[in-house]
């Protein structure tokens, strides 16, 4: 089964900077490495709950790459990744309830100390949909740890995501093939008010789809307008008072702190 949001995919244009501005915004970073073919490069924010920020940036022009359509949008958030616990049996469950979903793929990953990393991906050919990461090599050599996961500003994990989607009765049946549950009930507080949305619950965080509710001018419709279906917005976790982030400094990434 799929288990929870493994990390937010954030693309910027140069990572040093980036590093820069989220070690201002109170986030401990950790440098990332190179991926695979040394088209990007990253590094990552990771949180008490095992999920992360993926800070990534192209070195170099890479037509082939799936998210290379993006960097011509700007920056901001523009995938996810959720955790399988077995990443061929949760393939082919999700094909068994409908989804056209493919995979696995290979992908890596070589670290500044240079320790390579090997991971299975799987991927749905919707945008609304994330893929999934499955640690091939330790999740351990992956995800740092220790005070790598303390933060000044007091985040400890992801609250939530909300996923700007077109059609949303289309999309609520595509989540429920690729998780294999229901949408929750209720309302939840870091919900966007102009939207019409439904959540899916992994543990103690939730995926909620929105689409607007009307023809207003809306940062989610602008966000759909610009870059389509995706990542639209993060709820973080932690100590300290409700809080947004400064857009700026977070390079596009639309993200909140709602408290614990």
């Amino acid at each position: 089964m799929i288990r929870a949001i493994d990390h937010i995919v954030i693309l910027v244009n140069d990572l040093a900077a980036t590093v820069a501005d989220y070690t201002a915004l109170g986030f401990t970073v950790t440098p990332g490495g190179e991926h695979i073919g040394g088209a990007t490069h990253n590094a990552l924010v990771a949180f008490d709950d095992d999920a992360y920020l993926e800070l990534i940036a192209f070195k170099r022009p890479a037509i082939e790459h799936h998210w290379y359509r993006h960097s011509a949008l700007g920056e901001g958030m523009i995938d996810f990744a959720l955790l399988p616990t077995m990443i061929e049996a949760d393939l082919a469950a999700a094909r068994e309830r409908g989804l056209a979903i493919e995979g696995p793929f290979p992908g890596g990953r070589l670290r500044p100390d240079g320790q390579q990393l090997a991971w299975q991906s799987g991927r749905a050919p919707t945008p609304d949909l994330p893929f999934l990461c499955g640690d091939v090599t330790p999740r351990a050599l992956r995800v740092p740890a220790g005070a790598a996961r303390t933060h000044d500003n007091g985040v400890t994990g992801i609250v939530g995501l909300t996923v700007a989607v077109s059609d949303l009765g289309a999309s609520v049946a595509r989540y429920r093939a690729l998780l294999g549950i229901a949408e929750r009930e209720g309302a939840l507080s870091h919900l966007p008010t102009d939207a019409r949305t439904a959540a899916f619950a992994l543990d103690d965080t939730a995926i909620t789809l929105a689409t607007p509710a009307d023809d207003s001018e809306t940062p989610l419709r602008a966000r759909l307008a610009l870059r389509g279906e995706g990542p639209f917005a993060l709820a973080l976790r932690g100590v300290g008072q409700p809080a947004m982030f400064d857009l700026h400094l977070a390079h596009g990434a639309r993200m909140e702190l709602v408290g614990e």
